[in-house]
């Protein structure tokens, strides 16, 4: 018997001709049919796939997976011409039957329009466990501004919570080489959301290399933003304490004139602050006192 006729058999063998009548979470797609085998050839990429880049490695595990177990989740299609089909979900599944030199898979068909079709890829694309962070934020990116999903729409559809969406949003404002180094798994998707908690891009890029460079976790990383932040905040307030120097100066002069040396005068913004009269003996102390008649 022919190998390659055995390789698709998978699914048939589990699931026979059952219909599945599961209903699309979406109104505008009709409910599934029954699997079909489709010939590979009849079958278009998807235009709407979010991902276009697929890792060798896994698709050749995946190849070898197929080529022993057959397929076993179908892909899903819609008919779009007599033997047409074009891809809604499965691409990776599609490729590496191909490497393995399948002829048919097996899909289930829907009726969709244009829209649904991106939703349903974006969606399948989010909830993919090998996608980097990147990539989830790039295709949730996309079911708000061609979906008009709200946050919360995409929170209830995948199953995550309205924060753990922003988290993820949040990573498209970070610099492109800090984005690339998600992507490549330089760094995690923890190191990522703490690093998008920096508003100074330099001390953001900064921190990013070293993190790469000193192969921080995200907890040393966390601890050094922490500690940066606590020396900014002790800055603002140090220079808050600080007037500006026309404010002070004109008491400064006054003092330096009723005392006959240099003082020096620090004060807030509400104007308590301290007077410092420096002397060098006892006799330079009675001195000033006999200034200031006490």
């Amino acid at each position: 018997m022919d190998q390659k006729k055995e390789l698709g058999k998978g699914i048939r063998a589990l699931l026979g001709n059952m219909d599945t009548n599961k209903t699309s979470p979406s109104t505008s797609v009709s409910p599934l049919a029954s699997v079909q085998m489709i010939p590979i050839e009849q079958i278009e990429k998807n235009p709407y796939q979010p991902r276009n880049e697929f890792e060798k490695n896994a698709l050749d595990e995946l190849a070898a997976t197929i080529k022993i177990h057959g397929i076993i989740q179908p892909i899903t299609v819609r008919k779009i011409a007599n033997n047409r089909y074009q891809l809604i979900s499965g691409e990776r599944r599609t490729k590496a039957a191909q490497l393995i030199g399948l002829k048919e898979l097996p899909a289930y068909i829907r009726s969709a329009n244009d829209q649904s079709m991106l939703e349903m890829a974006l969606i399948e694309n989010v909830q993919r466990e090998n996608l980097n962070a990147i990539e989830v934020a790039i295709s949730m990116a996309r079911l708000i501004e061609e979906c008009k999903l709200t946050h919360n729409d995409m929170s209830s559809r995948l199953g995550k919570d309205r924060s753990t969406v922003t988290n993820y949003l949040r990573l498209l404002k970070l610099p492109p080489d800090i984005q690339q180094a998600v992507k490549t798994k330089k760094i995690s998707m923890g190191h990522a959301r703490a690093l998008a908690g920096i508003d100074n891009l330099v001390l953001q890029i900064k921190l990013f290399k070293e993190a790469i460079l000193h192969e921080w976790s995200v907890r040393q990383l966390e601890s050094t933003i922490k500690s940066y932040e606590g020396t900014k905040t002790s800055n603002r307030q140090e220079k808050d304490s600080k007037p500006a120097d026309h404010f002070i100066k004109p008491y400064t002069d006054k003092a330096n004139a009723i005392f006959g040396r240099k003082t020096i005068i620090k004060s807030d913004k509400k104007g308590r602050g301290s007077l410092t009269v420096p002397f060098t003996s006892l006799d330079e102390l009675n001195e000033l006192l006999d200034r200031i008649s006490v």
